[in-house]
């Protein structure tokens, strides 16, 4: 059973929830059990109780997002984690040269 089929017998607060957080991929455990105690077929749950949202799931409401104005980026082809650092650059010196000494080791 998918979400897009429950959609509808979702309340409204679940539907909420699920719109202003569509970059969701593992839905919490009382979002999670509002969702099953309304749904008419067996949602994927984790070992925890949480529903696992499918890719089809996760393109429905992000579609559904969109359409609200909850969300106004457009869809990737990859998860972003923007909890990370960014990765530094670091230029290599070609071999035989010097690199300048950097104003702070100059003095």
């Amino acid at each position: 059973m998918s979400l897009k089929d429950e959609w509808d017998r979702l309340d409204s607060e679940t539907r909420t929830w699920l719109l202003e957080n569509p970059g969701c991929l593992i839905v919490p455990r009382a979002m999670s059990a509002k969702i099953t105690k309304d749904a008419h077929g067996d949602l994927t749950c984790d070992p925890h109780g949480q529903v696992v949202l499918s890719r089809d799931d996760h393109d429905f409401i992000r579609e559904k997002a969109e359409a609200a104005g909850t969300i106004r980026v457009p869809a990737t082809t990859e998860y972003q984690f923007f909890d990370t650092a960014p990765v530094p650059v670091i230029r290599r010196t070609p071999p035989g040269r010097h690199a300048a000494a950097s104003p702070d080791k100059a003095q």
